[in-house]
């Protein structure tokens, strides 16, 4: 999966890609070419960890 700065170009990939939010990060799912997967944002979860917050 890839991340993306910019998610415009993964939506125009293909036909049967979808834009997708889940908890705050925005996903580009394609079932019949897989390889088009991408994201673009963090959960809050994923910041703070980096952060070495508990």
């Amino acid at each position: 999966m890839k991340v993306l700065s910019s998610l415009a170009s993964a939506k125009r990939r293909h036909a049967d890609c979808q834009v997708v939010k889940r908890k705050g990060t925005l996903y580009v799912i394609c079932k019949s070419n897989p390889k088009f997967k991408a994201r673009q944002g963090a959960t809050k979860a994923t910041r703070l960890s980096k952060q070495g917050v508990k």
